[in-house]
């Protein structure tokens, strides 16, 4: 459980910001699932999705994108796993494989996301990408209520990473912005 619980330089929850922000979040709260929910919210909620949004610069850290109000659902994820680590609950990043054609027609690429470890519930994936008409992801344990449903051709990666992939950290370090990223998302095939 350790690893999903560190510091890193992308999950940077010793970040002043960033650790101010979870010690906000979780004021008065005693229970691992009304800090994990209150975090989710957060970052679901107030957090704007870049591709929702049309526009913007690339995020990475948690610090940067609690800074600018904005990343990719790889970053949103980033900012709740250091937000919930922060309060010493673990979380790992999860991701999918999706298509995209919302953006390009006919391409895949992978989706992040979050997996927390909830004492009542054990392991609980939770997907902060942000609401929009055709997406309503919610904090509903032990029911998984994630952004999208799998269609043919889509599957879950079934591992729980500590850190993100290195495939979508070079993406987001190497695409500034809205118009660089669309149509070269992070992609793998198993």
């Amino acid at each position: 459980m350790q690893e999903f619980l560190e510091a890193t330089d992308i999950i940077d929850y010793d970040h002043p910001a960033v650790a101010a922000k979870a010690r906000e979040l979780a004021k008065g709260c005693t229970d691992d699932t009304v800090i994990a929910k209150r975090c989710f919210e957060f970052v679901r909620d107030e957090i704007r999705h870049t591709g929702d949004a049309g526009e913007g610069i690339t995020t990475l850290r948690a610090s940067e994108v609690l800074e600018q109000g904005q990343g990719w659902c790889y970053a949103k994820s980033h900012l709740l796993a250091a937000l919930l680590r922060a309060n010493g609950i673990p979380i790992a990043l999860c991701y999918q494989r999706l298509s995209c054609s919302e953006y390009v027609e006919g391409i895949y690429c992978l989706h992040g996301l979050n997996a927390v470890y909830l004492k009542k519930f054990g392991w609980y994936r939770v997907d902060a990408r942000g609401n929009k008409e055709g997406v309503n992801a919610q904090f509903d344990p032990p029911h998984e209520r994630l952004a999208f449903a799998l269609c043919e051709g889509e599957y879950d990666l079934q591992e729980r990473y500590a850190e993100p992939l290195p495939i979508v950290v070079e993406a987001l370090k190497s695409r500034k912005n809205y118009n660089e990223m669309v149509g070269h998302f992070p992609d793998i095939e198993e």
